[in-house]
């Protein structure tokens, strides 16, 4: 069952942060399966107190435990310190059948 992980972050400095954490984390998450469907800046909170303007990044998984993989990763636990100091991220994954149309 594929699983999805969904991120929000608020980037205090974009180019530090697609330059370094977002160039390291794109190229383990093709490495462990995953694929992007989403990523953009600019999301409208419609509800709640965390994402105004902020980015959204949404890919998916194969199944849950090749984003957990990807996640323990010892390669991933040192991409993340690129991003320390420059941007507050909330991470969600979540497993759901895909909905066909």
């Amino acid at each position: 069952m594929p699983a999805y992980m969904i991120v929000t972050a608020n980037i205090k400095d974009r180019h530090a942060f697609i330059s370094g954490y977002g160039a390291a984390a794109g190229a383990l998450v093709e490495r462990f399966g995953g694929k992007y469907v989403l990523r953009g800046p600019g999301a409208e909170l419609l509800e709640g107190d965390f994402g105004d303007g902020a980015s959204m990044v949404i890919s998916e998984w194969p199944d849950k435990a090749a984003a957990k993989a990807f996640w323990d990763s010892p390669e991933y636990q040192e991409a993340k310190k690129l991003r320390a100091n420059i941007a507050e991220v909330q991470v969600l994954l979540i497993e759901s059948p895909k909905i066909n149309d």
